[in-house]
């Protein structure tokens, strides 16, 4: 066939199921499994083979089983329960303020919806989805990939292959965005030419997800291509997904009428945002230097990776290409627009989206505590003159979607346990009854959920050795692997290499007299490396062969095709949720968290999440915080570490049971776990977090800049741009003195500072002591002296130790956001060689 085009036709619904239709198209249903059950039943043997895809389930729909349902007072009645809660929760979002636009490369709302690669992407959905829960004013903005991100299939020996499949937008809960009745359309310049974008609406809760997409007739094939996969090959593409995606973004939110107070970037991805909102103020009047404060002044930036290699960064050449005429539409130099995302490489300079992020905010933080100081350490030469503490990098740390991830069984034993109102104050310790759970009751859904998961591995397993063609006897042995009663660990996450997915298997002779003990445990592994990760891939190659090797194959399964489902799956199942990064090189991690929602017990090493959650009663820790000086030591150390402590503490552990037959010290600390992880890694506490701590502000702000015809803002802009032009005429001496012990320093610091307002110069004297702890010290203004201004202080240390010192001049505007925003530090020279020991 020469097909032109395809119809789509969702059947009549009968009377008593219309509401079905509306359910459908609200990802609501992702989170609520009494809807997901409803939409099972209309094809139960099809709903797997649907990707548990509600609007596929009533396109394929049959007109006579919708009049038997329809029939069934039982069904109906579900529906319209369903409905109704449905309805209800729609109605009591009360739709907070500020207005917010949160852009996002990847979103993982449902498997069906395969537009994630990991993590990343899982937050980016749960985020929605805790906003939508307490009701923010938030719009998403993204991509729909209609290719997806690929699906894993795994080889005997272990080798990865992709697999893309086609999306069919008319098969999914979207909508296509309509002005006048026809796909509203913006377009983004690329050279040469012009590049069409329309949208898609998913309809998340209470939010809005616009996912973008050029697979339009007008394009021409290739551009057609452009949102086809997510994280496509080559820097070009790369650089054109991430201009369709950040000023694309904004343009689409202009031709929607919607004009956000806070824009959050979800990684450096969308950076480009905050060069079309500029373009937008000097087209309008206002000059660069204005349009970077206001611009700056509502923007947020969130990095995920402590990796350098994990920011994207383009070569020059490329961006003058792509970008070719922006400094003029801005009204700067090529090379001030250059500046604003340039980073010196070893091989040269680049532009880094991550450092135009920062140049284009006013807030930024990490996902984690640890994430927070390797990124302030990280971004510190943007900041010339402070300390890496300084930084003005905060963190949130991540939560998960409490609702997204609970099993069913789990969510109605707390939901009869907790207080009535804990569904809608998850992110409140004291909801979290815990001791309230009895023990046999938490003990029977624990062996019910390993159960389950031992169904789905098998159910998995075979599938997949069916697909590699194994004899007979493999595929009847794939249907008895593992049991249901033993100690189960899971590991599954991004194949990268620091995730060092093959720790377990440093001491191979260890590892084997562990999992031949007498007393047994298995493990469940699974994950995909990005296609272009050859090192990633060769890590599950590596994990396939050395199970083989070992003779593990009936104690280590390696699962395929990773997704959400598997996700739930194993975090849901499982007893133990390994996890083995090198540290710090783990930004946050969620699955643990989901894992430990579940009653399972996190055996992780001390990085991301678990560094601020481990608390010696709630799981493991594998080795500690210290720095090593090669990765090789700490590679054997926490190799021994985890042989150690999986086999004296947790097995024994597991298998102590007492006269009723329950493990009540493992349940003990399964209900600590529930009891610290559940409400303070729950994406409700993130979201509520950023609202308060970075939305509320950033807008109030921003709106602060712009009252009485932009007054504050010029004056901002102005004076930094007077600071700017005089910062490198400014001198700063000091006369210090030796200070005897337990005696006071006496400073003196003169500064010249011409052309540059006296009033917003302030002299600090930085004072380091050994343990690593900064203070940081005013000096006073006292006149002037030698043609100088004068400042002088008295400093004398709290406690004992030993200290260096140091004093700079900067200069701070009052209506800065913070008085780290701007770096405008020089340092006095030197005067003492040796610390001063008091």
């Amino acid at each position: 066939m020469n097909v032109i085009g395809r119809i789509t036709a969702i059947p009549a619904l009968p009377e008593p199921l219309k509401g079905l239709r509306e359910v459908a198209y609200n990802l609501w249903w992702s989170w609520n499994p009494e809807a997901q059950h409803l939409f099972e039943q209309i094809n139960p043997s099809q709903w797997k083979r649907f990707r548990s895809n509600p609007v596929r389930a009533l396109l394929e729909a049959e007109p006579e089983r919708l009049l038997a349902l329809a029939e069934n007072a039982g069904y109906v009645g579900a529906v319209e329960a369903t409905v109704a809660n449905f309805r209800h929760y729609l109605q009591t979002r009360p739709q907070k303020p500020p207005r917010i636009a949160y852009f996002s490369m990847e979103y993982g709302f449902h498997e069906s919806l395969p537009i994630y690669s990991g993590g990343l992407g899982i937050l980016a959905g749960d985020h929605i989805k805790a906003a939508s829960d307490l009701g923010l004013s938030l719009t998403g903005i993204g991509m729909f990939y209609h290719e997806g991100y690929f699906r894993q299939q795994l080889t005997p020996e272990g080798q990865q292959r992709e697999v893309y499949e086609d999306l069919l937008p008319e098969e999914l809960p979207l909508q296509v965005v309509l002005k006048d009745g026809k796909p509203l359309k913006v377009g983004v310049e690329f050279p040469g030419r012009t590049v069409y974008v329309m949208a898609y609406k998913a309809q998340v809760g209470a939010i809005p997800v616009y996912l973008m997409s050029t697979n339009l007739p007008e394009n021409r094939p290739e551009d057609r291509a452009l949102t086809a996969r997510l994280y496509a090959p080559g820097q070009e593409i790369r650089i054109e997904q991430e201009m369709i995606l950040g000023i694309g973004g904004v343009r689409l939110l202009r031709a929607l009428g919607l004009s956000p107070e806070v824009w959050h970037m979800n990684e450096g991805h969308a950076a480009f945002l905050g060069l079309e909102r500029m373009r937008e103020m000097v087209a309008a009047g206002s000059s660069f230097s204005e349009a970077l404060e206001a611009t700056a002044a509502g923007a947020l930036f969130t990095t995920h990776t402590p990796v350098p290699a994990g920011h994207d960064t383009f070569p020059l050449d490329l961006v003058e290409r792509y970008l070719d005429g922006w400094w003029n539409r801005l009204g700067i130099s090529k090379e001030e627009f250059i500046a604003l995302g340039r980073e010196e490489k070893s091989y040269g300079p680049v532009f880094s989206m991550s450092n135009l992020a920062l140049h284009t905010s006013r807030a930024a933080g990490g996902v984690s505590a640890l994430h927070g100081e390797v990124s302030r350490e990280m971004f510190q030469h943007l900041w010339k003159g402070l300390e890496a503490e300084e930084v003005p990098i905060g963190h949130i740390t991540n939560g998960i979607h409490t609702f997204t991830f609970l099993h069913p069984e789990l969510h109605s034993l707390y939901e009869r346990t907790f207080p009535k109102t804990w569904a809608e104050q998850l992110h409140d310790p004291s909801q979290w009854t815990v001791d309230r759970l009895e023990e046999d009751e938490l003990w029977r859904i624990r062996n019910k959920l390993r159960a389950g998961l031992i169904e789905e591995v098998r159910l998995r397993l075979f599938e997949q050795r069916r697909r590699n063609g194994d004899l007979p006897a493999s595929l009847r042995a794939a249907e008895k692997v593992l049991d249901p009663t033993v100690l189960t660990i899971g590991f599954a996450r991004r194949f990268a290499t620091y995730k060092r997915a093959i720790l377990m298997f440093t001491d191979p002779d260890r590892l084997v007299s562990i999992l031949n003990g007498p007393l047994p445990v298995q493990f469940v592994f699974a994950g995909k490396a990005h296609p272009k990760d050859e090192p990633g891939k060769e890590f599950i190659k590596k994990l396939a062969e050395k199970i083989k090797a070992l003779g593990l194959e009936d104690k280590m399964i390696l699962l395929e095709d990773y997704d959400m489902s598997l996700a739930r799956s194993l975090v849901q199942g499982v007893d133990v949720w390994l996890n083995t990064p090198r540290r710090p090189m783990e930004a946050s991690g969620t699955s643990g968290m989901k894992a430990a929602l579940n009653g399972a017990l996190n055996f992780s090493i001390l990085d991301g999440w678990w560094a601020e959650a481990f608390n010696t009663t709630n799981g493991w820790a594998i080795g500690d915080d210290r720095t090593y000086a090669t990765e090789e030591a700490q590679d054997h150390a926490d190799a021994q570490s985890f042989y150690d402590t999986l086999q004296y503490e947790i097995i024994p552990l597991f298998y102590a049971r007492g006269a009723v037959g329950t493990p009540s010290g493992w349940l003990a600390m399964v209900r600590d776990s529930i009891r610290t992880c559940g409400p303070t890694y729950s994406a409700q506490r993130m979201v509520d977090e950023y609202h308060h701590k970075f939305y509320t502000p950033l807008a109030k702000r921003a709106a602060h800049l712009l009252e009485n015809n932009a007054a504050v803002l010029k004056e901002v802009a102005a004076w930094k741009s007077q600071v700017q032009s005089a910062w490198n005429n400014v001198k700063v001496w000091v006369e210090a003195p030796h200070a005897a012990a337990n005696q006071p320093l006496q400073l003196r610091a003169f500064v010249q500072a011409y052309g540059i307002p006296t009033e917003t110069l302030k002299v600090e004297l930085v004072v380091r002591r050994s343990s690593g702890d900064l203070e940081v010290v005013a000096l006073k203004p006292s006149g002037q002296e030698r043609e100088a201004l004068l400042y002088t202080g008295t400093y004398l240390p709290a406690r004992p130790g030993s200290y260096l010192y140091g004093v700079r001049v900067v200069a701070l505007h009052p209506e800065l956001s913070s008085p780290r925003e701007v770096a405008f530090v020089k340092w006095a020279a030197a005067v003492v060689e040796e610390p001063v020991k008091v």
